[in-house]
């Protein structure tokens, strides 16, 4: 079997400058926190990025994005990282604002070899500016052409030591659609388990497009205090209905 579980330094080694590079970051959470870490001191830089948001400061990508390391970022959000905000509005980050669910399908069509897909979503919108429209069945549909990358830096609960990952409740993303459309993929590991520990019908990405697996040091970040005090919120308000 080939070895797949292997350490920050050698995950680090494939990562370089200029490269095009998915992340699992929801808001900065959910993201490879290790692995960007290592990337921020190893220096990497003049990255394009690809997730569905731009992280906040100090959690997932939006750590690169405060260290000046991104470039460019393909994404649907970026409303909670003011560092991404005023780098676009300077002049200093190129921003593809992608609906989110033409973000999934575009990754989709990379990784499954499809020449685009065609959707209404963004007709009459920014979103259109420099894309081909079509006519079908009297209606306008955008042509969305496929997104794939170099790398993709996923984030797995738990995975085998084939490969096989499994990805907890939101965790999954759209992390399986990535994995299929980057010519490398490496996940940062939660939790690693002997080969035939983990259920078959919790497989969401199957071993053999995995390349990389990097089993994490640490515990998990703490939760952003946003996020904290929304969820304070709704446990007292529940709280107060009971």
């Amino acid at each position: 079997m080939k070895q797949k579980v292997f350490s920050l330094e050698e995950v680090l080694d494939k990562i370089k400058d200029g490269q095009r590079i998915m992340f699992s970051d929801r808001h900065g959470e959910l993201a490879a926190d290790e692995i960007i870490d290592g990337m921020i001191k190893k220096g990497v830089k003049d990255i394009t990025a690809v997730a569905i948001t731009s992280g906040q400061p100090g959690m997932g990508l939006g750590r690169l994005v405060e260290e000046n390391r991104v470039r460019r970022i393909e994404t649907s959000h970026i409303g909670l990282n003011p560092t991404a905000i005023n780098q676009m509005f300077a002049g200093k980050l190129d921003v593809e604002f992608i609906p989110q669910g033409t973000f999934a399908e575009r990754i989709r069509a990379g990784g499954f070899g499809l020449g685009g897909v065609l959707t209404p979503t963004g007709i009459g919108t920014m979103v259109q500016e420099g894309k081909q429209i079509l006519f079908l069945n009297g209606r306008e549909y955008l042509l969305e052409k496929p997104i794939r990358a170099d790398v993709a830096l996923l984030r797995a609960s738990k995975a085998d030591k084939a490969g096989n990952l499994y990805f907890r409740q939101t965790n999954h993303l759209c992390q399986d659609y990535m994995a299929m459309a980057a010519d490398l993929v490496i996940a940062e590991v939660e939790e690693l388990v002997e080969i035939g520990e983990l259920n078959q019908e919790l497989i969401h990405v199957s071993a053999p497009v995995v390349d990389m697996l990097y089993v994490r040091k640490g515990e998990k970040r703490p939760m952003h205090p946003n996020w904290q005090r929304m969820i304070d919120k709704i446990k007292a308000r529940e709280a107060a209905e009971a």
